[in-house]
């Protein structure tokens, strides 16, 4: 009797296990995407040469300029090019000789190293939204964004499986002043998140603070060989180059950090409204930025960009999801692959107000183009709302969620044995169904990608539950992440460092507003 009663405690046991291992919060983080497809190429050989010629000419005939950075122009002169007050001229062939000696590919590490990515090849890192002023949430409205809802969104970024990166500026906290608030965001990427993350770039001091941070966090020697950061620098286009951003790119490269120089676009506005025209601006505005970042240090990493919208000729709002900026973005991927460099563009773009069907539609179509399009670092994969003005708790999810499809996409078809399903067509059989073959019952599990938002119950039961729309069952997710989340270990020693910097540094400025 004893032994018999031994025996069903164990399998109580075992079952409560199982129950509890089905309860517990599970932090998952998803490898970086590894792409198993092909990429679309829209332009043929003619066309990039067509392109990339006309980019020459831009250079070497029109310019561009590199505004109240004397020490800028003092390098490019150096470096052969036509120096003209702000005007630089660079000669055919120069920029993209030095564009050679930037990597094709690096890793940049976190401090958990399971978390580090490789960004260029066929990669795929995902970052969620940067530079919002405001946020939405469903029971709060659109408001101006404060450092705790900064800090909630760097918790659900830890907390979203599909999510590579935690980003930057994922919103701008209003409520710190403009000259300290980096110094909160980063400690917040630091101490909430263990997951890769970006520097500031909105004054070359912040950058020169990043840096010092990371030496904290990593240490000084191990910043000194490695990159720890992937920074956004945006090139004020057309065809300028201002002295914050390039104050902030001399900090980085200097230092072996990698920065993002990309074209902010808005096609009518700030390129022509042609494709062609577009890429011809662009691939001159990134051959001269890449460039640019190889004369501080040959060999510091950076990513070509391409942010490109086109704009609503009738209210002049910019328009996202649309088939010219796909256009556009599939060839810039083109090009910048023929350079040798990672490329950055897409994200869950779109024009909407709230996380509804426009919202869906038109991110839907910038996620998978960036995909397609062979993307190596996405900024804006999560959150984005209002053409970028808002970030949004429930798109946030919502797009993190369908990242995962992304992930499903890009592993291509299983011709493995099990793939090929062979034994299941002969188990079954004409008019059979599948559901209780062996290959079925080995596979169910893994079988297909699920959402952990999208509602998919009979209509019964979802009425039953409370008819919830989209951006409803986003709220709860929202809850639930929050309420679970799990802030990684990090050394006590560690933190008590980067608190102290952060307080020190902002004991010795007075608050400002730029």
């Amino acid at each position: 009797m004893a032994e018999q009663g031994t025996r069903r405690r164990a399998r109580g046991g075992g079952g409560a296990a199982r129950r509890a291992e089905r309860t517990a919060v599970k932090v998952e983080a998803a490898r970086y995407i590894e792409r198993n497809i092909p990429n679309l190429e829209i332009l043929n050989d003619e066309a990039l040469e067509i392109i990339e010629a006309n980019a020459e000419t831009v250079l070497a005939e029109i310019g561009v300029n590199f505004v109240e950075n004397p020490e800028a122009l003092r390098r490019w002169r150096e470096a052969g090019a036509e120096v003209e007050g702000e005007r630089v001229r660079i000669p055919r062939g120069l920029a993209r000789e030095l564009c050679k000696t930037a990597p094709a590919n690096y890793t940049q590490h976190a401090r958990n190293p399971e978390r580090s990515v490789e960004i260029g090849g066929g990669n795929l890192v995902l970052a969620p939204v940067y530079g919002p002023p405001f946020v939405r949430g469903h029971r709060s409205g659109r408001r101006y964004a404060t450092i705790d809802d900064f800090r909630d969104f760097v918790r659900l970024g830890q907390m979203s499986k599909w999510l590579h990166h935690s980003g930057g500026t994922v919103c701008e906290p209003t409520d710190i002043p403009v000259n300290k608030r980096h110094l909160d965001m980063l400690l917040a990427h630091m101490t909430l998140s263990d997951k890769p993350f970006m520097g500031s770039v909105t004054e070359p001091s912040r950058a020169r603070d990043s840096v010092e941070m990371c030496e904290i966090l990593f240490g000084k020697d191990f910043v000194r060989d490695n990159t720890v950061m992937t920074s956004l620098v945006n090139i004020n286009s057309p065809l300028t180059f201002d002295a914050t951003m390039m104050g902030a790119l001399e900090v980085y490269a200097a230092a072996n950090q990698a920065c993002i120089l990309s074209p902010f676009i808005v096609g009518g506005a700030m390129a022509p409204t042609t494709v062609a025209g577009t890429l011809t601006q662009v691939t001159a505005e990134v051959l001269a930025g890449v460039a640019y970042s190889q004369l501080i240090r040959p060999g510091a990493p950076v990513i070509a960009g391409a942010f490109v919208t086109s704009i609503d000729m009738n209210s002049g709002a910019p328009t996202f999801g649309t088939p010219e900026a796909s256009q556009i973005t599939y060839g810039m991927g083109q090009i910048v692959r023929r350079l040798g460099l990672p490329y950055r563009s897409a994200g869950a773009f779109c024009g909407s107000k709230l996380p509804d069907a426009q919202a869906g539609y038109e991110s839907a179509n910038s996620l998978n183009m960036g995909l397609l399009a062979g993307v190596n670092f996405m900024l804006h994969a999560c959150g984005w709302l209002e053409g970028g003005l808002v970030a949004s708790f429930e798109k946030f999810v919502m797009d993190a969620d369908q990242l995962g499809v992304l992930h499903q996409i890009a592993k291509g078809i299983d011709l493995s044995e099990n793939g090929q399903a062979m034994d299941a067509i002969r188990e079954v059989g004409p008019g059979g169904h599948y559901l209780g073959c062996a290959h079925t019952q080995a596979n169910f599990q893994s079988a297909f990608w699920r959402s952990q938002v999208l509602d998919y119950k009979p209509f019964e039961q979802w009425f039953e539950e409370g008819a919830r729309d989209t951006a409803t069952l986003a709220a709860a997710r929202v809850e639930k992440m929050l309420a679970d989340y799990q802030q990684p270990p990090l050394d006590p020693a560690v933190d008590e460092a980067l608190t102290a910097y952060v307080a020190e540094r902002k004991a010795s400025m007075s608050d400002a507003i730029g």
